[in-house]
């Protein structure tokens, strides 16, 4: 204190009287914390431990000045840094869509806040360090928080055409309807491209080399003619189907080929450009359909939230209970071994009469079983106590056999006390708060909204396939040719006009076959026109040769058994969950008044006992007073001291009962993320965010004066 203060006012002596305007804030800020730090040791409750009751309301967007524990809720309900729904941008590495993700391995140790609790062998906590505690290092939180992420990794595969991925309470992992089961075509919202390039060296064996032109060569006396093709390929495709469930695709074909028989180019150049678009008309029609699975998987996201949160509060009501079993346990060893000794002091004592013969012997031997007696009861108190205390080190840590944690002692900070009135003004007012807050409602609501949307799609699913094609193609086609002059008649010379056997074509005359021939006519060359790729893109492009269809075709399944078989079996699960639904109302109803009840009894049951410890403590005075006057016995008052510990061990066990109840009761509204101070955000984090000026205390790092001062300088941002 002494140090703050000579500090604090070093600073303000020390100070320039020409100071601008930002210095003079500096020294305002400094003046504050000092103020601050000084307060800290005045008021160690406030400092270092919430209220032991908080109320039952969220706590303010920022911690209050007293430096309190609580935790301030953050604004993003995300899951700390990670998003999983969105793919890798292509943009500007190609490379990586194709590259495979990094996922963080899990963190299997304690947090850091552990150490800093920490003192002298102790873990000293409070009942909110104890919630906070959990929230960084309980596994079941750790593995419940991977189902939210497995839920965006579903929601991204549902975009690109599939469907999403079931984590527990999902009802639905996508629908079951077959939209459109007899088009060929693969559904992909993302885009396809299809590349294929292909070199062949093929020789067919024809039966006609007049015809083909080939030409004919000997074979052991044999005439066998043969086709020799060369040929080079590349072809590409582009396709995509849209939410509309419009399919679309490009085909970009080119083909490169050269032979040996006489065609009109070669080699020659084909290509061709076709564009196909199809569009269900009935099974199938409309953006709803399409759509389905992604609709299911963004429900089925909010159904994993729900889940996290129910995991939450079933860890913080777990942690709250085991909190103050540890507290009821600690005091119970107190109480036996106050028992303990004054079993032992009834011994003595009546050993020490039995000596001097002013007691039967039996007493002494009732007293000394009583001292077993006490001694069980004690053994038993003092390994429930390290049961207890093990329980809770395992909600509040990740590793209970870390060595910095294995062999210490978990110290309550806080004591159980009457709690406000937390209960709601009716019955019918808590079943309404318990039925818009408990999360298995909740998922339940997102569980009926898929089973809608399956319902939908395999009612849609039992119409006939009716679907529109259109077709629109443009070919070109180039090579080399031989380019000739005139042709003129070469002298007398003619050639027989034979048929497609090459047997000379013979008319009647005169009763005698005679050949018809034809005068030969011979062309000059005047060399070779080369055309190639560019000519037939050409032609492609300027529709020269262009191809238009119009297609419907209908698919009509006759018994259509498969399609009828789905959607029962769609409407027998919505059904199924809306009865289930109101099992969960009914179970949320009678989890309410027996926590209701609960929540009562144990308030009238700490009446009676804080009752019948200050009776039984007016007891104890007026027996002491007895004694001091000679109007009673040691043994008198031995035993009413026993019965006020036993007294006051009963008003303790009444108290942490109470304090149970009401995190029942609060689970069973809903309740206790809010009453505890917690958000969804921080639960999943593994992070509890603090805004504090106090140094020590953000995020688990000592933060100084000058970081602090170097913060106010750029306007206060952290």
């Amino acid at each position: 204190m002494k140090t703050l203060r000579g500090t604090l006012k070093r600073s303000i002596l020390g100070a320039n009287t020409r100071r601008t305007a930002s210095e003079w804030a500096r020294s305002l800020f400094v003046i504050v914390l000092a103020g601050l730090l000084a307060g800290g040791p005045l008021s160690p409750v406030f400092a270092q431990s919430p209220a032991q009751n908080p109320p039952s309301n969220p706590a303010p967007t920022a911690p209050p000045a007293t430096g309190g524990s609580s935790i301030a809720p953050v604004a993003s309900l995300g899951v700390a840094s990670h998003n999983y729904n969105r793919g890798a941008r292509a943009f500007p590495n190609i490379f990586k869509p194709y590259e495979s993700l990094h996922v963080d391995p899990p963190v299997l140790t304690n947090s850091p806040r552990v150490d800093q609790l920490i003192r002298d062998n102790k873990l000293e906590i409070s009942l909110q360090d104890a919630v906070e505690l959990a929230l960084e290092n309980s596994l079941d939180i750790a593995v419940q928080r991977y189902y939210p992420w497995i839920s965006d990794a579903g929601l991204l595969n549902a975009d690109s055409g599939n469907s999403g991925f079931s984590t527990p309470g999902v009802a639905i992992g996508s629908s079951s309807a077959a939209i459109n089961p007899f088009a060929f075509f693969i559904q992909n919202f993302d885009p396809l491209i299809t590349s294929n390039a292909s070199v062949a060296d093929i020789t067919t064996p024809i039966n006609n080399p007049f015809t083909s032109g080939a030409g004919t060569t000997t074979n052991a006396g044999v005439n066998v003619a043969s086709v020799v093709t060369h040929s080079t390929q590349f072809s590409n495709q582009y396709s995509q189907t849209f939410h509309t469930g419009t399919n679309f695709t490009v085909n970009w074909n080119n083909t490169r080929q050269s032979q040996n028989i006489a065609n009109f180019f070669n080699p020659d150049v084909s290509s061709t450009l076709s564009v196909s678009i199809s569009q269900p008309l009935l099974n199938g029609f409309g953006k709803q359909m399409w759509t389905r699975n992604i609709r299911i998987a963004n429900n089925n996201r909010k159904i994993a939230d729900w889940a996290f949160a129910q995991q939450a509060i079933t860890t913080i009501t777990n942690t709250i209970t085991a909190y103050w079993e540890l507290v009821f346990a600690r005091e119970n060893v107190k109480v036996n071994q106050q028992a303990v000794a004054v079993a032992q002091k009834l011994y003595e004592d009546n050993k020490k009469q039995l000596e001097i013969g002013s007691l039967a012997p039996l007493d002494v031997t009732r007293s000394e079983s009583e001292v077993a007696t006490d001694t069980q009861a004690l053994i038993f108190a003092q390994t429930t106590q390290l049961t207890d205390e093990q329980t809770l080190k395992n909600f509040i840590s990740k590793d209970p056999l870390a060595p910095n944690i294995i062999n210490v002692e978990i110290v309550p900070m806080d004591k159980p006390m009457q709690p406000e009135t937390i209960e709601a003004a009716s019955f019918e007012d808590a079943i309404k708060e318990a039925f818009a807050k408990r999360p298995e409602l909740q998922e339940q609501i997102y569980n009926l909204k898929n089973a809608e949307i399956d319902v939908r799609a395999t009612k849609n699913a039992l119409l006939p396939s009716l679907t529109a094609n259109a077709f629109y193609l443009s070919s070109g086609l180039a090579g080399n040719a031989t380019a000739f002059g005139t042709p003129t008649t070469v002298g007398n010379t003619r050639a027989p006009i034979v048929d497609v056997n090459g047997n000379p074509i013979t008319v009647d005359v005169g009763g005698v076959p005679t050949p018809i021939f034809e005068p030969t006519a011979s062309a000059p060359v005047l060399g070779t026109s080369q055309h190639g790729f560019g000519t037939a893109q050409n032609q492609i492009f300027h529709n020269r040769f262009p191809e238009y269809a119009g297609q419907l075709t209908l698919t009509l399944p006759l018994r259509n058994r498969s399609a009828q078989a789905f959607h029962a079996r769609a409407l027998l699960v919505q059904r199924q969950l809306e009865t289930q639904e109101q099992q969960l109302r009914n179970a949320a109803l009678l989890d309410v008044r027996n926590s209701y009840i609960q929540l009562t009894q144990d308030r009238a049951q700490v009446a009676a006992a804080s009752k019948a410890r200050e009776l039984q403590q007016q007891t104890f005075d007026a027996e002491q007073k007895k004694y001091q006057l000679g109007a009673s016995t040691t043994y008198l008052v031995i035993q009413t001291q026993r019965d006020l510990i036993n007294a006051q061990g009963q008003e303790l066990r009444a108290l942490a009962n109470l304090e149970e109840a009401k995190a029942n009761y609060e689970r069973a509204l809903g309740r206790t993320l809010d009453v505890n101070h917690v958000t969804i955000a921080d639960a999943k984090s593994g992070d509890i965010e603090r805004e504090t000026l106090i140094p020590g205390t953000l995020h688990g790092k000592v933060v100084g004066t000058e970081e602090l001062l170097k913060s106010l300088g750029d306007g206060g941002q952290r």
